[in-house]
Parts: structure tokens; sequence; C-alpha cells
């Protein structure tokens, strides 16, 4: 299986890059999941349902969220229609939508998303490995599942590294995202397992983590309330992702790939 994740989508100009980029890049790669970080994709706050329909419509199949998933109030009333956009996984009893979902891909494979967010300098919901494993013991990798996605939402990196060794052979990809700065340790574990801190960001990286740099140092340098909120910066994107690919016997990855495209960053292609 040919899998294609899409690190935090920043704004206007991170969306633009994926409408651009999705459709091509689903056709020269024969990609049979295509799933996207969408949690900053509203002004860099939260995610509507426009955008979400946006996403589809280009050929993302999944889009998984984080700690400003709630940004935008309308996606509390509709979170629950849309069982293809997920929130974290270990949020408290109660929250309105879904952690996970079992997709099912074109040529009927099926790929388990699976969204948890870190607890580390993070808001403070339920233990996220705990949460993680009860799934995985559900289903089984290479049995129930054709594929198994996981994306850990977290600051600390010693978090996400120790969430994918904790799943080593019981998931095709652990990708970290929330940080929105692409990582250089894509690997496979010993036991299967692709793995990268962080995806990166889907954004305009001439920013502080794509949003524009004037407001974020007037907060490190001042420590005052700043004059207004902070804006997505609008040049040209990055696309930043991570391809997979998966043994379709076992589910275990067999390559694991960054992707760069468009903007500052050094391209990859």
């Amino acid at each position: 299986m040919r899998i294609l994740f899409c690190g935090d989508v920043v704004g206007r100009s991170g969306r633009d890059s994926i409408v651009k980029n999705i459709p091509n890049l689903r056709a020269e790669l024969n990609l049979d999941c295509v799933i996207v970080n969408g949690e900053n994709a509203a002004h860099g706050f939260g995610i509507t349902a426009g955008i979400c329909r946006e996403l589809y419509n280009v050929g993302v199949d999944i889009i998984t969220t984080g700690n400003h998933i709630w940004d935008q109030r309308e996606v509390i009333g509709y979170i629950d229609q849309d069982k293809r956009l997920l929130r974290p996984l270990n949020a408290l009893p109660g929250t309105p939508g879904q952690g996970y979902v079992v997709h099912t891909t074109t040529k009927g494979q099926k790929v388990l998303v699976i969204n948890v967010m870190g607890k580390l300098f993070m808001d403070p919901l339920e233990d996220p490995f705990s949460a993680v494993d009860v799934l995985l013991k559900k289903h089984t990798l290479g049995v129930a599942v054709s594929a198994i996605v996981i994306d850990i939402h977290a600051e600390a990196t010693s978090e996400k590294m120790a969430m994918a060794h904790y799943c080593d052979g019981r998931a095709s990809l652990v990708v970290g995202t929330h940080t929105h700065i692409p990582t250089a340790d894509a690997m496979i574990f010993d036991g299967g397992t692709a793995y990268q801190t962080d995806a990166g960001m889907c954004g305009d990286y001439n920013s502080v983590v794509g949003m524009n740099k004037e407001i974020p140092i007037f907060k490190f340098t001042r420590k005052m309330p700043p004059p207004e909120r902070m804006t997505p910066a609008q040049g040209e994107a990055t696309l930043c992702a991570v391809y997979v690919e998966t043994d379709d016997q076992t589910g275990k990855a067999t390559l694991i790939k960054p992707l760069r495209m468009g903007g500052r960053l050094t391209a990859t292609k």
C-alpha cells in the first residue's frame, strides 16, 4: 500500500499547497490513502466544514487534528456528521467526534487511522498510550486491517518517539505533528513501523511556524499582550509530507521518505 501523510496545514497558503499538489501526487505516486493534519487550516486556528469539503474534493481521504480542533466553534456541531474528520482519541469522555476511523481504499484495503495527542506541555487529556493500545489490540495489523497510521500530535520529541517504539510492529506508520518543523529522522524500526518525529507543516516557512513574524517576535521580546492576534503568513507554502510503502501481507513498512515541495525548504523531488 502507498500512503501519504501531510503535516499541519496552516492557513490559506497551506490549503493552496494541498489543493495544487494532491491530485498530481495521487496520480504520480499511485497513492492508496492520503491523510492530512488540518487543525490550523482555518486562518491558522482550527478547521471548518467548508475546508474539510475542499480537502476531500482534491483527494484527501482522512483529516487529523490536535489541540486546535475546537477553535472554530462550528466544528462542535459538525464533527459527529463527518467520520473522516478526527479529533484526538484520548479526549475526555463526552467529547464529540471520534479519534480513529477504519478507511476503505478504492482497492478494498482497510486502513486504520488513529489521531492521538501527547500530554507533555499540552492540554491535559487521557493517557495516549493506553488509548492507542486498546485500539491496536482490536485491530491487528495485517489481519484485521492492511495498514495502521498513527498521528501523534505532541510537543515533546521524546513522547513521540516513545509512542512509536511502543507501537513498533503493531503499526505501519507513527508520525508526529504539532511543531511545524520537519525532522530529519525518517526511519523504519526493527519491528517494521515507519517513523518520523514531525512531518513538518504545509505552510509558508518565511514565518514563525507558519505565522507572520511580527507578533511572535513581539511576544518573545516584550512579554506583553500583543497588539493583535497572530495571522498566518501568506507566501508560497512548502508542502511537507511523509511517503510510506507497506507490505500488503503484513502491513509493515518497506519504505519511508520525507516529501517537500514548493516554498523555501529544499525540495525532495
